[in-house]
């Protein structure tokens, strides 16, 4: 289950009841964990070895829960190098820094070896509102 960054839940409250607008991103890019964020941030992200963060679209639906899961798959190029062990996902507002805006960690974790390709199949990463 994903949980929303302090950074997100704060921007979210400032909309609703502080009337201070916000502007979702336009783009939002999916990053793998080595060692998992938390609410405040953190975490290791896979670097080098051809890594990068990947875009995705999600849809939006139900209620109780109300559910946001990415529309297609989410593949990362093949490693060139060892990333070590996926633990966990984040989803970000910028391809690189940016600001985490969920995360979760994986059901599975996965060794990511040179030659690799990791991927998430469409509606596997779900970010919940109960």
């Amino acid at each position: 289950m994903a949980a929303f960054s302090d950074y997100l839940e704060n921007k979210v409250l400032d909309h609703v009841f502080g009337g201070t607008a916000y502007t979702a991103p336009s783009t939002l890019y999916v990053a793998l964990y080595t060692v998992a964020p938390s609410d405040t941030g953190g975490g290791t992200e896979v670097s080098g070895g051809g890594y990068a963060r990947q875009t995705s679209t999600f849809n939006v639906s139900g209620t109780n829960p109300t559910e946001a899961t990415n529309a297609s798959s989410i593949e990362y190029p093949e490693a060139t190098a060892n990333y070590g062990t996926v633990v966990a996902v984040g989803v970000f507002d910028a391809l690189t820094s940016g600001n985490l805006l969920a995360y979760s960690t994986l059901t599975a974790s996965k060794t990511i070896d040179s030659g690799d390709v990791f991927r998430i199949n469409a509606g596997n990463l779900d970010i919940t509102l109960a």
